[in-house]
Order: structure tokens, then sequence, then C-alpha cells
């Protein structure tokens, strides 16, 4: 049984594919099927889910790449699930989780879409860089964290920079409606 799935950009051709199975399994292009071929079915379709939810992730990951540079703080917020907590580190270079503070505390979303809109109203966006290193998804298809690297610079109406820099790990959670929501995402950290 497929328990890992962890595709490192780029997709789909270049990747790297970690997969630990069933010591009885048999690896057979990819594809684990049990000595009567009758699990081959049923694990080619973990794998299509797996696959499924590692495209679900990344379109996560553009939409609020869009969201942002659009500067549309409802967009980015309908990513958000309500749940959604995101921890900051003091500074970049703050690695321990002891250190982190919640700036904004936990997801509301008529104040965090204020936040956003305040941010863009008094800002310019300079530009906006991500690049996605690594998207994980559970063994059940139903969870995953994209790993991307953030190079967003905003400029005051004063001409001061505040230069978001450094590597993030975003957690995502399906919904019961098939959804998938931002539930997690971390401060940005220098690697």
């Amino acid at each position: 049984m497929v328990s890992v799935f962890d595709l490192r950009y780029p997709h789909p051709y270049e990747l790297e594919v970690a997969l630990r199975f069933d010591a009885d399994a048999v690896a057979v292009d990819g594809w684990f099927p049990d000595a009567h071929r009758k699990g081959w079915q049923h694990q080619r379709q973990v794998m299509n889910s797996q696959e499924q939810a590692w495209h679900a992730i990344e379109a996560m990951v553009h939409r609020e790449t869009q969201a942002w540079d659009r500067q549309d703080a409802v967009a980015l917020v309908d990513l958000f699930h309500p749940d959604m907590v995101w921890p900051w580190p003091p500074t970049d270079h703050d690695h321990d989780p002891a250190t982190w503070v919640f700036v904004m505390g936990r997801f509301d979303r008529e104040r965090w879409t204020r936040g956003w809109q305040h941010l863009f109203a008094t800002h310019d966006l300079v530009h906006n860089r991500r690049e996605i290193r690594s998207i994980v998804v559970t063994a059940e298809a139903d969870g995953g964290y994209a790993v991307v690297d953030v190079d967003t610079l905003w400029r005051d109406r004063q001409g001061r920079d505040n230069h978001w820099r450094g590597r993030a790990c975003k957690g995502y959670t399906r919904m019961p409606d098939g959804q998938w929501k931002l539930i997690l995402h971390t401060g940005l950290l220098a690697y």
C-alpha cells in the first residue's frame, strides 16, 4: 500500500517520486499490483487520487500567488480554512518554533480581509516571485503541504520597502465537499 507520495518540482516529467509500499507488492511501471493483479486497480486509484491532490495543492499555491499579484484580499481569504493559523518567526533566521508568534491570530475572515486591504491600499507591489520547491501529499490524499520560496517586495507611499523573502511551508487539507483549503502557513525562513 502506498504510504508516501512526494513529488519534487518540476512536474510532470522530471520528478523524483518517493514511494514506500507493502513488502509483498511488486513494482511494475510504477504501480504496485498484488500477486493476482487484483490490487492493481486499487493502487492505481490511490496513485491517481494522490496525483489529483498534488495538482490541487499546486493550483492552490498558484491561486494564492495570483491573489497577491492582483491585490485581491477576498480571493486571498477564500483560500483559507476557517481554522487557519499562520505562526511567524521573529526573524527569518529564527528556525526554533518555540520563539514564534501569532501576529494575526487565528483566522478571522473579516479581520484578515481588512488587514490585507490595508496593506494593498498603503503599499505598491514591486514584485512577487514564488517558486514551489516541493509538494508532499498524504497517503490518503486528504492533506499535504507545499514548500515555497517567496520573494515579495512591497513599497509604501513614503518609499520604504517591506521585503518578504524566505521559505514557507503551506499546509493544505481537503474538505468533505472536495475543496482544498490552506490550513497552516509558516512565516518565512531563510534557507
